[in-house]
């Protein structure tokens, strides 16, 4: 069995609903995943943008949120994962908006991909502070068991 994330919000590749968004609520999509391999402790969550700003030409990754030492137990993130809805134990990295939590899609121009990528990790990774997505990747290494992608797409309305 291989690590899978799904979304009952979106399909793979599908339109992000825009209440999930800047235009709509901006609320984090609910996250389910499944085929965590056996020796999983904790799972990592970093969902970026690589289209920013102009999918036409991309000039930077844009981080809209970081999770991390997701307990082992937990199989899906529910809609709206503030800090009071997270999994006990869960801790929050830093977006590039400079703060914790979700920060749904905003594109300035054309229609962005936005990558939700899980991963399966063999240690919790214990307090980092509130690192940025390239602080959780170094700490990371050598410890992810399995990784799992989900993209969903979105353009704002004109």
């Amino acid at each position: 069995m291989t690590l899978s994330l799904t979304s009952p919000a979106f399909p793979p590749n599908g339109d992000i609903p825009k209440e999930y968004t800047c235009d709509g609520k901006d609320l984090a999509p609910p996250l389910e995943w499944s085929g965590a391999p056996a020796d999983t402790k904790s799972f990592a969550l970093i969902v970026d943008d690589p289209d920013a700003p102009d999918p036409k030409a991309p000039k930077t990754t844009w981080v809209h949120w970081v999770l991390y030492d997701i307990p082992v137990a937990v199989t899906a993130l529910p809609k709206n994962a503030t800090a009071k809805a997270l999994p006990a134990g869960t801790r929050e990295g830093v977006n590039d908006w400079k703060r914790t939590g979700y920060g749904g899609p905003c594109p300035p121009i054309g229609r962005h991909r936005y990558f939700h990528k899980l991963y399966a990790l063999d240690v919790p990774l214990g307090d980092l502070g509130r690192p940025m997505k390239a602080a959780l990747e170094r700490a990371m290494q050598g410890h992810v068991l399995g990784k799992a992608e989900l993209v969903g797409t979105y353009q704002r309305g004109k």
